[in-house]
């Protein structure tokens, strides 16, 4: 092959490395918006314990019941 010619997807030395250091703050911003997105919306959506916590068992399938949902339950 020919050294001259340049391919589409030969991206090396400065050019990629600026491309990749974009694409990985892009999905840094990304994901902590989103982070902060879903703590704002849960922030509301607390429960409070119906009962003493003695009556709560390990892995019991019923400790469902003794929560009930405060917040705004969206």
């Amino acid at each position: 092959m020919n050294e001259n010619e340049r391919g589409i997807f030969k991206l090396s030395g400065i050019t990629g490395m600026l491309i990749a250091t974009a694409l990985l703050l892009t999905i840094l911003v990304v994901l902590t918006y989103n982070g902060i997105k879903v703590q704002q919306n849960e922030a509301t959506n607390f429960y409070q314990i119906n009962q003493d916590l003695n009556g709560l068992k390990m892995n019991s399938s019923d400790n469902h019941t003794h929560y009930q949902l405060v917040g705004n339950g969206k």
